[in-house]
């Protein structure tokens, strides 16, 4: 027999009640769970001596438990003369001081402000099952009813899967009243099982009524999570809506993760309780193709301060590598935010210890330990040196962070796109002041895994030797196509660079080809500023900035009546616009008219080097298609592990060499750039860089 309503507006009739305690019976029939799960938040929010009126009680045993534990004061009220008639039966003898009254919660006869508390287990949601007019006129006057049966300082409590339409109208309404509104989410508690087990969480919802003042609407909105019992201010109702959904989102992702064994990738953060800032950020990543044993089912892994955008650390296929590597069924990849203190792997591992176990795998054996990993057992280091905001980049920040060889390395990030490293270089060891001894490290804290930061000063040397970034090294490789490569170092060459960043690609080209004109443009001059004072650039005589637009620098030079001619011109600029497929260059400057101004400013012989990263196939191919048109020779080279592809572009195809060819040319530039009493960084390859390259 079912019990269920054949449309969810049944639930708002009272013939449906009827008929459904008439076939129930006596069972006590139990919306959310019971007192068990409840009785957390109701002490926090009811007083013993409180008056309490239970709004459709229905023959839930939460008003007779409560009674039990000492809240005596209650009145229960319903519109189901069925189940008023057995409550009263089942009381009467038991629960003296306890009364059930047959009474429609829309019209009650009690006197205004009779009551401390209104609570409601599920009545709301049982009666706005939609946002038709007259299902939010009954609510209106539900709400109206409750509002004037209690006493100024008193509180509605609601207990409610809180689909979005009823926390937004239960938030929007008494919050309008001037009411103070908190959203209070319940413990979830294995212990009390429900009749009906819910994935979602169950909230309640704390309305405690303020004096009404004419002309004046205070609006105040909190939420109070199942990890903390101190509530969290948030500045809207939308903003309360919105955290309300977010911990549905979770409840429902952590479901999933108990129930299968494999989900795929899923990733999410964890903020802070007091500021709502990404404290953590959580990837989880399944290996099924791992046999199971006795102790390889989960972990965790502390990516290191710093090191969240490398490969094996940030990207879904870098992560799912070192699950593998690890021989973890499940492994939980956790990435530490900026601008968050963190007090070593045992804080991490004591503060993430509970949060973690409610996304562990099915079967994981009980009171199993779960270890916590990390590189070399430390979470790093990272120092911010400096933050500040550009009219057109936004807020950015220059950090210092430990790699994996024990070099420091410092980094430009917009916190537009706080994953991207927008510019990066390897600082050089400092030496301690004349006289003093560098200081040892401190074995204790290494092994607790401080983040406590090494003398690194905002004036450290920069390695200029060193190339930090991928596609910086193919771009400077690709130099080898323009001639005899054993004579580039010493030759005249010139060459444009779009976009100076940190300044490390033209300060390579013009260090290492000593007879180089180097002549670099950037639109933001905040960027020259930090390139300047961070990443140790300058300007000379063979080295000039323009703080232009890149558009308007190469328009005007194709426009001149002898156009300058250039033997390299280099495109590493990134985009603006998030919403495009295309991060880096801007679609602009890969349009035919665009392209057809930088070959006109390049020489016969020379090469158009353009970074692009392009996640839109369709897009991708249409800039190809418009590159071909303009350089019939075209080559492509991947970096390997990121979406970056370096594009060499040349005006004849007569000059096509095979991929021998390149490799052989590459050799040769790098066994000249080697010429004693020039820095060289030993693991910088000019030829590895070319040996992917492919013809387009």
């Amino acid at each position: 027999m079912s019990l269920l309503p054949r449309s969810a507006r049944e639930f708002g009739s009272a013939l449906y009640w009827e008929r459904f305690f008439q076939q129930r019976g006596p069972r006590a029939f139990e919306w959310y769970g019971g007192y068990t799960q409840l009785c957390t938040a109701l002490h926090k929010y009811v007083r013993p001596r409180d008056k309490v009126l239970v709004v459709g009680c229905g023959n839930s045993e939460l008003s007779e438990q409560m009674y039990d534990v000492g809240y005596q004061d209650i009145v229960n009220v319903d519109i189901s003369e069925v189940v008023i008639n057995q409550m009263r039966e089942r009381n009467a003898q038991k629960r003296p001081k306890m009364s059930y009254l047959l009474m429609d919660m829309l019209q009650m006869d009690f006197q205004d402000a009779q009551f401390q508390v209104v609570l409601d287990k599920g009545t709301l949601d049982a009666i706005l099952v939609d946002e038709e007019e007259a299902t939010l006129e009954r609510v209106n006057r539900m709400f109206a009813e409750i509002g004037r049966v209690l006493q100024v300082g008193g509180r509605y409590l609601c207990i409610s899967l809180a689909q979005a339409h009823v926390v937004k109208k239960a938030v929007g309404y008494f919050s309008q009243e001037g009411w103070l509104v908190r959203v209070h989410q319940v413990s979830g508690n294995e212990d009390g099982a429900a009749e009906c087990q819910f994935v979602l969480p169950v909230f309640v919802y704390v309305m405690t009524k303020f004096k009404k003042i004419p002309g004046s609407v205070r609006q105040i909105f909190e939420i109070c999570t199942e990890e903390q019992d101190k509530p969290v201010r948030v500045e809207s109702a939308e903003r309360l809506v919105e955290a309300v959904k977010e911990r549905q989102l979770y409840a429902l992702l952590r479901n999933q993760l108990n129930k299968h064994p494999s989900m795929g990738h899923v990733s999410l953060d964890l903020c802070d309780a007091d500021t709502g800032k990404p404290r953590y950020t959580l990837h989880v990543v399944d290996s099924p193709s791992v046999k199971p044993c006795r102790d390889n089912h989960f972990a965790i892994f502390i990516i290191p301060q710093g090191r969240e955008t490398e490969w094996l650390f940030g990207t879904e296929m870098g992560q799912k590598q070192l699950a593998a590597s690890a021989g973890f069924r499940r492994l939980i990849a956790v990435a530490l935010h900026r601008d968050q203190h963190y007090e070593g792997m045992e804080g991490i591992q004591a503060e993430l210890s509970g949060k973690v176990m409610e996304l562990a795998p099915p079967g994981l054996p009980s009171h199993q330990q779960v270890p916590f990993l990390s590189v070399g057992g430390d979470i790093g280091v990272r120092t911010i040196q400096h933050r500040d905001t550009s009219a057109m980049s936004g807020e950015y920040l220059i950090e210092d962070v430990k790699g994996d060889d024990m070099h420091y390395f410092r980094r430009l990030i917009f916190l537009s796109n706080r994953n991207v490293v927008q510019s990066e270089a390897r600082l050089l060891p400092s030496a301690p002041p004349k006289g003093q001894k560098k200081r040892k490290k401190d074995k204790r804290k290494q092994a607790s895994g401080s983040s406590e930061a090494p003398l690194m000063s905002a004036g450290q040397a920069i390695d200029k030797s060193y190339l930090c970034c991928e596609h910086h090294k193919a771009m400077v490789a690709g130099l080898s196509l323009l001639r005899n490569p054993e004579l580039l170092p010493g030759a005249r060459l010139s060459v444009l660079v779009i976009g100076l960043g940190g300044g490390s690609l033209p300060l390579f080209i013009h260090d290492y080809f000593c007879q180089s004109r180097v002549e670099a443009v950037e639109i933001d001059p905040s960027m020259l500023e930090v390139a300047t004072r961070w990443f140790g650039f300058s300007q000379g005589d063979r080295m000039k900035v323009y703080v232009s637009d890149g558009l308007d620098y190469v328009a005007e030079l194709a426009a001149a009546e002898a156009p300058a001619r250039y033997d390299a011109v280099m495109f590493d600029v990134d985009s603006k616009d998030p919403t495009l497929g295309m991060s880096c260059p801007p679609a602009a400057f890969v349009e035919k008219s665009f392209l057809q101004k930088v070959r006109t400013i390049l020489a016969p012989e020379g090469v158009f080097v353009l970074n692009l990263v392009c996640r839109d196939s369709l897009l991708k191919d249409s800039v190809l298609a418009a590159l071909k048109e303009v350089f019939p020779l075209l080559y492509a080279r991947r970096i390997e592990g990121e979406v970056n592809e370096i594009l060499f572009c040349q005006p004849h195809p007569e000059g096509k060499l095979s991929a021998p060819e390149l490799l052989e040319t590459a050799r040769a530039l790098e066994r000249t750039l080697r010429r004693p009493g020039q820095a060289w960084d030993s693991s910088y390859v000019l030829s590895d860089m070319l040996k992917a390259v492919k013809i387009v």
